[in-house]
């Protein structure tokens, strides 16, 4: 019997949904069998699997996007310990309520029973707050799963990462989505409808990998539905998202990233904005968007400003830590700044002609000076020179000569320093 400290919603994690809950929170699977996704954390033999079925659970962080599935893993994990289950979301709650759900696991403990504390959005608690938590992870008070949307590494104290394991849920696929939407008709959700093929499908595409959003707005749309049909476009009203003729896979998918990286070529932030709004609407991976940023940077605008690889780097490291929807932001901001940066592919251009020289010529070994390990002799050092330029020749006797970097008028100034350096080593401007 709980304890009369215990909440009793609070403390059966395996407990109905009622039936006026949300679809989400009705369909919420209640076992490893039921699971849908997060097959790389929960294959069998994995330490997360078998701490479940062992009924064993470890103090976690999970980390991951929205409906991947972090609140229902936790209640699973809580279900198979036979442990009370406590939930709180670090957006509303503060050390006040940590300290009666710790009071409650106190009493919980004297009377032989654990408690699973799981606390969303763990990364807004501030560092005393997290503080907090360190005595009672440590002695087993509770066994805390945190989850989070944000990387833990930079979100989460130190000294709470190292007592905890740390999991990265992945982003759940079309199929993931699909098998839950079919599973929720199977079940009699929408009895009174009939839900087209095409509009779970859509449902399935357009939701992001977010189980939650799909479920609800399947949900809506079957309460909404006239004439007792769920077609294409009630899915689409019910997610109020337009429908894209875009998927990751097909030819969409690369015309829409050339079309982004010809436009911001072309030093049109509109058309770039423009292409890279489709994308995101597509859903298209972030990352993917990111890594062509990086290499656009280089490859067209390269040394004609610098900065730019800079602002494509920092983008990138920016969708990895916050993730989306917020990083639509350094995206936009990226593809705002290639499109107005001075454009140059010099840089291109040379380590092109220099793998083609190198691919036809063969690889000479470095000259006997230039070499490491004490096996290099006769090696000028150019700091002891004026201008810490020496006259050395520094390329093997097959390359010497060859000119492999060839500045355009947008690199003028590197231009004119690269002439310079040439005089003063006693070479060919």
């Amino acid at each position: 019997m709980d304890s009369l400290f215990d909440p009793a919603d609070a403390t059966r994690p395996d407990a109905t949904a009622p039936a006026d809950a949300p679809l989400a929170a009705r369909m919420r699977p209640r076992s490893l069998d039921d699971f849908v996704g997060q097959e790389h954390l929960l294959a069998a033999g994995s330490a997360l699997r078998t701490a479940i079925e062992q009924g064993r659970p470890h103090s976690m962080i999970l980390h991951g996007p929205p409906g991947s599935g972090k609140t229902t893993l936790a209640r699973i994990v809580a279900a198979s310990a036979d442990a009370a289950f406590e939930e709180l979301s670090a957006v509303q709650a503060g050390r006040p309520e940590v300290r009666e759900v710790l009071r409650r696991a106190e009493q919980r403990r004297r009377d032989g029973r654990g408690t699973i504390f799981f606390l969303d959005e763990i990364h807004r608690f501030n560092k005393a707050q997290q503080d907090a938590l360190l005595p009672a992870v440590e002695d087993g008070l509770v066994t805390l799963i945190g989850a989070t949307t944000e990387n833990p590494s930079f979100e989460v104290n130190g000294a709470l990462l190292s007592r905890t394991r740390q999991y990265e849920l992945a982003e759940l696929t079309e199929a993931h989505v699909r098998t839950l939407l079919r599973r929720a008709l199977e079940r009699g959700e929408c009895s009174d409808v009939r839900v087209e093929d095409d509009a779970l499908e859509l449902l399935a595409a357009r939701a992001g990998g977010d189980a939650r959003t799909a479920l609800a707005a399947l949900e809506l749309a079957c309460r909404t539905a006239p004439e007792g049909v769920v077609t294409q476009a009630h899915a689409e009203d019910a997610l109020q998202r337009r429908i894209l003729h875009y998927d990751r896979a097909d030819d969409r998918h690369y015309d829409t990233i050339s079309a982004w990286i010809k436009a911001t070529r072309a030093s049109d932030p509109d058309a770039s904005l423009y292409y890279l709004a489709v994308m995101l609407e597509g859903g298209e991976d972030p990352r993917f968007i990111a890594r062509r940023m990086v290499i656009l940077a280089s490859e067209d605008v390269g040394n004609a400003d610098p900065q730019a690889l800079s602002v494509a780097t920092a983008a990138a490291a920016a969708v990895d830590r916050v993730g989306l929807p917020e990083a639509q932001f350094p995206l936009a901001q990226a593809a705002i700044y290639l499109s107005l940066a001075p454009k140059s592919d010099a840089a291109k251009r040379a380590i092109g002609a220099a793998r083609g020289f190198v691919r036809e010529r063969g690889a000479e070994p470095p000259p006997a000076q230039l070499r490491s390990g004490g096996r290099g002799h006769g090696y000028d050092s150019p700091h002891g020179h004026p201008g810490h330029l020496g006259e050395q020749e520094v390329a093997p006797p097959g390359a010497v000569g060859e000119r492999f970097y060839a500045p355009d008028a947008q690199e003028a100034a590197l231009a004119a320093r690269l002439a310079e350096i040439r005089r003063a080593r006693g070479r060919e401007p």
